[in-house]
């Protein structure tokens, strides 16, 4: 059975619409613009700005969103990421432009703080899954092909980036920035916001999160999603400039013999059979809050209870939540204070390692 699993995600959504317009008879004035980027859909919510004034704004930051979309796209023809994957599988040099070329070294960066656990260079194992395209079938890949590509084992530091220039001492690297893009996106976008004076919205691609300011005399409050079916398992109240960011099985998938397999992929074993339901991290103000968001779940999703609170300090990050394949939840001290359930899991527990 293959299972293209995007209802959740829109299900997700829809509550997120739904705690943002409760209680909107009598609180501050929303403006909302959506748009579908990235593979996913994308909400700006503002509060307490005249239409007048948010609507340039976000439609800037949403045709922001377009153009990244198009250059970091992991398997367009025409995309920019795609012509530096060609230059690398050919040991060429090749200059990109600033953004991209930052983007690139902010990967290797994420990639070491990860222990390797959250690797952009393994698209060509992405693709052997068959997770470059809109729609996949439910196939593994040719074990001996997936045997050769694990054992070059293709990581970010077999990149170098010089001058606005890339190349790569492996030519089995290459890019798919799927794991960061989105929480990149997110900070640039806030940016973007307050650069114009808008204090107070919420930014969401595709769940992955950030809110500014407040909803009026209100924080803004956001759901997360029972990995298992298209309800909100529990709220989290999102301070100023705090992210939230989830990497989950639950939305591109298919299941083949009573196996789950995701795009998540273990860079380490290259398997994409799915290891947990879902790793939730919430990230407090800060440089970068949303691009680690969105990196350090990826870790997380892959690593150990034992190893979550080391690697999840690497990344300054107190509050995270775990949720394994029978269920089973565990939280950090942090974000048991932080969660209010609305559909407890049978059995939760807490983490060990973290700060109370």
């Amino acid at each position: 059975m293959c299972c293209l699993k995007i209802s959740g995600m829109m299900a997700a959504l829809a509550l997120l619409g739904s705690l943002l317009l409760s209680g909107c008879e009598q609180g501050p004035t929303l403006w909302q613009q959506e748009s579908y980027v990235f593979g996913t859909r994308v909400q700006i919510t503002t509060a307490d700005v005249p239409e007048s004034v948010a609507r340039p704004v976000v439609s800037a930051a949403l045709a922001d969103l377009d153009r990244w979309h198009v250059r970091l796209h992991a398997w367009r023809d025409d995309s920019e990421l795609t012509r530096i994957n060609r230059a690398l599988a050919q040991d060429q040099w090749t200059r990109t432009d600033p953004e991209v070329f930052a983007l690139l070294r902010q990967a290797q960066q994420m990639s070491s703080a990860a222990e390797g656990l959250f690797n952009p260079a393994i698209g060509q194992l992405v693709a052997l899954w068959g997770f470059h395209a809109d729609s996949f079938a439910p196939i593994t890949p040719d074990p001996a092909a997936l045997r050769r590509l694990i054992a070059s084992a293709p990581q970010m530091s077999d990149v170098q980036l010089d001058g606005g220039q890339v190349r790569s001492r492996n030519r089995n690297v290459s890019f798919d920035l799927g794991g960061m893009a989105k929480g990149w996106a997110l900070d640039r976008v806030a940016e973007r916001l307050r650069e114009a004076g808008i204090k107070s919205a919420l930014i969401n691609i595709g769940g992955n999160i950030l809110a500014l300011g407040s909803k009026g005399d209100e924080p803004w409050k956001v759901g997360l999603q029972a990995p298992r079916d298209n309800q909100a398992m529990a709220v989290i109240v999102l301070r100023d400039g705090e992210a939230l960011g989830t990497s989950g099985d639950y939305q591109r998938y298919f299941e083949l013999n009573g196996v789950r397999y995701c795009h998540l992929i273990d860079p380490r074993t290259g398997s994409a059979a799915c290891q947990r339901q879902a790793a939730t991290v919430l990230v407090e103000n800060g440089l970068d809050a949303g691009l680690r968001s969105d990196v350090a779940s990826k870790p997380l999703f892959f690593a150990s209870r034992t190893d979550t609170a080391r690697l999840a300090a690497r990344f300054d990050i107190r509050d995270v939540m775990l949720v394994e394949t029978d269920g089973h939840a565990w939280l950090s001290p942090r974000m048991h204070q932080r969660v209010q359930w609305l559909q407890r899991p049978a059995k939760v527990d807490t983490l060990s390692g973290f700060p109370s």
